[in-house]
């Protein structure tokens, strides 16, 4: 079973994307930080121990990256429950067994980024800009020894359910077995993750 490290809200603009989920849930996401190497910033919501949701915008303070922004930020109209991530180690190993089982996760990032209170954080993970199954197929991510975001974000959220949707479910789900990952995909016109968070304004789904 595959621990889900965290869900990617992906949001044109990062105070929109935190009013949004503070709209549904009740629960203001705490600052995160800056990404140099996307020209994203992100603020972080815990859902669990290990678990968090992340809002990611373009940050308008740092300049265009030389390559796109994953989760599709250029040119999002709207906020989305892009992507989901689940942790991992021995990545290299990882990708070529995917690729051995018809799953190609794309290369091999390292990132990172400065908290608020001078905490370096760091990780390698699977590229997100792959975005296989419009980001129904999770990428893989190794914090290393940082300390877990989860940590630090604001509470009063935890997650359900996770599940997925798209117009052809048989072969997502063939893709999802390979992984490892045991997560419902049912059919409909569009694909979609879905999250079914507990809240302080009641259980909510999130898409």
């Amino acid at each position: 079973m595959l621990m889900i490290d965290h869900l990617v809200f992906a949001t044109p603009d990062l105070e929109r994307g935190v009013s949004e989920i503070e709209a549904l849930t009740g629960v203001c996401a705490s600052p995160g930080g800056r990404h140099p190497a996307w020209g994203t910033h992100n603020c972080l919501a815990a859902l669990g121990a290990e678990t968090y949701l992340e809002i990611i915008a373009p940050d308008p303070a740092q300049p265009e990256p030389a390559a796109p922004r994953p989760f599709g930020l250029d040119g999002l109209p709207g906020s989305r429950l892009a992507s989901w991530g689940v942790r991992g180690d021995h990545l290299e190993r990882l990708v070529r067994a995917a690729a051995g089982n018809g799953v190609r996760l794309g290369e091999l990032l390292s990132g990172s980024r400065i908290r608020s209170d001078g905490v370096v954080l760091a990780w390698e993970l699977t590229s997100p800009p792959t975005s296989i199954e419009a980001g129904l197929i999770p990428f893989f991510i190794d914090w290393g020894s940082s300390p877990h975001p989860a940590g630090s974000a604001a509470s009063g959220l935890s997650l359900v359910g996770l599940r997925a949707e798209h117009p052809e479910p048989a072969g997502v789900a063939r893709s999802l077995a390979a992984l490892g990952a045991d997560l419902p995909v049912l059919r409909a016109s569009e694909p979609a993750l879905v999250a079914v968070l507990d809240s302080p304004r009641g259980r909510v789904e999130l898409r």
